[in-house]
């Protein structure tokens, strides 16, 4: 496994726990562009669209952190690097949102939606693919592509914006 450098984007991906066909080829390859532009995958490191990004991730050696809702490291599925066990339930949800610097929805219900709404409120981008809420803030992508694009243009407009608010 590569040494990951400070600054190195960290990329949320969150959605449906519970697998879902119809978008688990989108999961994965929304994880291959993460691990392909060099940034580090976070999400909630159980099933669904988590264990299918992780997996795309891990396909091209991409690196996976899950922060897991429970005690146990070992639920973590099987493509997560480094499992982080916060005995918190949904609560995790916020620690996702202050560890990514961006956030990509897939699909999700509504423990996705308090990841968005998190996010939102901290002032991070979101970027959603086949979304299953409309909610303003929340950038449309058609293609994990652009999805993964996108995202990494929104911690660079942040990062700058953070400089130039700094000097």
């Amino acid at each position: 496994m590569e040494r990951i450098e400070i600054g190195t984007p960290i990329i949320g991906v969150v959605g449906r726990g519970i697998s879902q066909p119809e978008l688990r080829a989108v999961a994965e390859e929304v994880g291959r562009e993460i691990a392909r532009k060099g940034a580090v995958l976070v999400c909630g490191g159980l099933g669904g669209v988590m264990t299918d990004a992780a997996r795309g991730a891990k396909e091209i050696g991409g690196t996976t952190l899950g922060i897991l809702p429970g005690a146990n490291t070992t639920d973590a599925n099987e493509f997560i690097d480094f499992p982080i066990a916060t005995n918190m339930g949904a609560a995790r949800n916020s620690i996702i949102a202050h560890t990514a610097d961006v956030l990509i929805a897939i699909g999700g219900a509504y423990g996705t939606l308090s990841e968005i709404a998190l996010a939102l409120k901290l002032g991070k981008g979101v970027v959603a693919l086949q979304p299953t809420f409309q909610i303003p803030g929340v950038i449309l992508a058609l293609s994990p592509a652009a999805a993964v694009d996108e995202a990494l243009t929104l911690v660079e407009l942040g990062r700058r914006l953070l400089q130039i608010s700094e000097a």
